[in-house]
């Protein structure tokens, strides 16, 4: 029996994110001619995530723009869309996805990117005015209330809690920002870079509250009034939004048979199974440059996965080993990380000026390079990287061992 073609094998993409959007391309790009599907439990077809909390929550933008490709450019991936439809089971043997609409799609290959939910505090989605950001209903949802005025507290000073901030007090909002953090973006930024961020809020007008959890949201005739703070504090809000992490869309995993741990668990190719793989913020796969296992949710990470997945399906893949990148925009700046600051021992100033707002930094621990923040310089900080890239080459040759 002649084997199949990998390019003629029929690919079901469970998710029509930017991961699952990136290896339809790539398939496609790579000469791929099967069938290929997306189910999809939004009605929306694929769109950008991160001007959501930016551009588009300062009404900068409107939703068309949001849009990863329009219709000409879907039209020429030859793919189904099944839209309005969630996977509640996967058969891994078969490969066969089912639907909450009762229906069943079978393919050669099948690729999890369904990304993350956000994680909500107890009672809050039972209170009007509290929102979270993930979809792009949720933008528009936010987006109306900010409208309306009145204060705004966001829960959670992380990357998302920090961009929504930075744009509610752009567009002239009272903003509260509250996080377990002692300054904003402290776990992605280090200490020194998240004190250059905080600078930057308050000049903006933002409350600034660190080191403080939320014990409860208070609320009259059902619509949210209060945040209580561990520590007693009451603060006023006619809007809050919960922006304290995110959950891995796995709940429709748990019987197939996949490893399910803080995301889809997959092999150095993203495989988390025969025939199966996993993309973007859904996927934790072993990369063995940094021998730890990664999950990361980011844009960047989304598109440069599904590269490497959909060369994997076509028989030409290698091990996903990328230099960890993120990116935010707030006030008007690029704040870029390579690597990790956040568990550096020893921060150096290697370009610019903190004072200026644009400057790079490099963080080592224990002597050894392990990430650099560019502020407002990409180019400068881009060139800083070399010595991550080669750690991470050196360290993926050495797990790969010698060529046969």
């Amino acid at each position: 029996m002649t084997a199949q073609d990998p390019r003629d094998r029929s690919v079901l993409v469970v998710g029509a994110s930017a991961g699952g959007l990136a290896t339809a391309e790539a398939l496609r790009r790579l000469g791929h001619r099967g069938r290929l599907t997306f189910v999809e439990s939004g009605v929306h077809l694929p769109y950008d995530r991160p001007p959501l909390s930016k551009q588009f929550l300062s009404g900068e933008w409107e939703r068309e723009r949001v849009a990863l490709r329009d219709d000409t450019v879907l039209a020429q991936l030859e793919a189904q869309f099944v839209l309005g439809e969630r996977a509640v089971a996967l058969e891994t043997v078969t490969r066969t996805v089912e639907t909450d609409m009762w229906r069943s799609f079978t393919a050669d290959a099948v690729v999890i990117a369904t990304g993350v939910d956000a994680r909500w505090l107890p009672g809050a989605q039972d209170l009007f005015g509290v929102h979270t950001l993930r979809s792009l209903d949720d933008a528009v949802a936010l987006r109306g209330q900010l409208e309306k005025r009145g204060p705004l507290v966001v829960v959670g000073n992380g990357v998302l809690g920090s961009e929504i901030a930075a744009t509610a007090a752009q567009r002239g909002i009272d903003t509260t920002l509250v996080g377990s953090s002692a300054t904003p973006m402290a776990g992605s930024l280090g200490h020194v870079g998240s004190a250059v961020l905080a600078r930057r809020h308050q000049e903006a007008g933002v409350r600034l509250i660190g080191g403080k959890r939320v014990r409860a949201l208070r609320g009259r005739s059902g619509r949210v009034r209060t945040v209580e703070l561990s520590d007693g504090t009451e603060l006023d809000a006619a809007t809050v939004v919960i922006a304290v992490g995110s959950e891995p869309q796995t709940s429709w995993l748990v019987d197939s048979g996949l490893t399910i741990d803080d995301g889809v668990v997959c092999d150095e190719y993203c495989r988390a199974g025969e025939g199966i793989w996993a993309v973007g913020d859904v996927a934790r796969w072993q990369h063995i440059g940094l021998d730890q296992r990664l999950r990361l949710e980011n844009r960047t990470n989304a598109a440069e996965q599904g590269l490497a997945v959909a060369r994997d399906i076509l028989g030409e893949g290698a091990p996903y080993t990328p230099l960890p990148y993120f990116w935010s925009d707030q006030y008007g700046q690029r704040v870029q990380v390579y690597g990790s600051m956040a568990d550096a021992d020893h921060v150096a100033l290697v370009d610019g000026a903190l004072e200026d707002d644009r400057f790079v930094l490099e963080g080592s621990k224990d002597g050894e390079p392990i990430g650099v923040l560019g502020w407002a310089m990409p180019k400068q900080a881009r060139l800083r990287t070399r010595p991550l890239l080669d750690r991470i080459k050196t360290r993926s040759a050495s797990a790969l061992g010698p060529a046969d």
